[in-house]
């Protein structure tokens, strides 16, 4: 495969990134009711909910495969028993690695707080409760559209692997159908990452939405490049677990949220036009045989 052929790959691998940009622009939107911001956020959880069950799955499909081969006699036991423990150290990474860094650099008042609320509203007159309340809004929206873009990074970054690791091994048919499928899953991340910030009362900055989209995307073009250039099953399973791992956390930190927004009818409704947008966009990637 000649140089002009990796280029190509490598242009369409950060392009399969950065259509997280195309979701983006809902942050701006601000002619919406809270009910509408609250379902708009509920379809954003099940997209997160689709990518976390898909990315498991993955995950735990490569795990089987080395499990099965080890029973078969075909590879060793101890590189079944490092992608089990791959695996779980992923999870633990995406899962308590967040709740530990929010907990240790996100530290301040927070809506899943409600004592600080209390505290709020107990200490300060109506309007300048009221203000301070708008600032805790807007932190929390903030400090979330951040952990979901990270979360999704993790996830994006074995989807490049997966193209990477589609070209080196010779497939470039799956390797282009992946990119198309991948692309059209990340304009509905970029939905996905937007969701928190339309509660904010002020447009977001265009400067933190290059870099969550930065974030989110860029992944996909970094694990394309290595990829396509090293091959390892393991670091294979623990990106996807990672990344599993992160969308769980966030998608539970989104719930929790839009239950204070709207009825559950509603939220469930969003969750589930959310799951089948993002089974809709797989179909994709299934027609290019992943």
């Amino acid at each position: 495969m000649s140089l002009v052929d990796y280029n190509q790959l490598l242009l369409l691998g950060g392009i399969a990134g950065f259509t997280i940009f195309l979701g983006l622009p809902l942050a701006a939107v601000r002619s919406v009711s809270s009910r509408k911001k609250g379902f708009l956020n509920s379809v954003a959880i099940g997209i997160l909910i689709f990518l976390a069950v898909d990315v498991f799955g993955h995950a735990w499909e490569a795990v089987g495969v080395d499990v099965s081969q080890s029973y078969a006699g075909t590879t060793s036991f101890s590189d079944a028993l490092l992608a089990i423990l791959v695996m779980f150290a992923g999870i633990a990474i995406g899962l308590l690695g967040l709740a530990w860094y929010e907990t240790r650099f996100m530290r301040g008042a927070s809506l899943r707080n409600p004592t600080a609320l209390t505290e709020i509203t107990n200490q300060s007159g109506y309007g300048q409760q009221k203000q301070e309340l708008q600032i805790v809004q807007q932190v929390e929206a903030y400090r979330l559209s951040m952990m979901i873009a990270i979360g999704i990074g993790a996830h994006n970054f074995s989807e490049g692997l997966a193209i990477g690791q589609s070209y080196a091994s010779g497939a470039l048919g799956l390797a282009l159908m992946l990119i198309i499928g991948f692309a059209a899953h990340n304009a509905t991340e970029g939905f996905g990452i937007a969701g928190p910030l339309t509660n904010v009362s002020e447009k977001p900055r265009i400067r933190f939405l290059i870099i969550v989209g930065l974030i989110g995307g860029g992944p996909t073009f970094i694990g394309t490049i290595l990829g396509s250039l090293w091959a390892s099953n393991f670091v294979y399973i623990l990106f996807l677990a990672l990344a599993g791992g992160a969308l769980l956390y966030v998608s539970m930190l989104m719930y929790n949220v839009a239950r204070g927004q709207i009825t559950n009818d509603i939220l469930m409704l969003g969750i589930f036009l959310g799951l089948l947008a993002g089974f809709i966009t797989d179909l994709i990637v299934t027609i290019g045989g992943a």
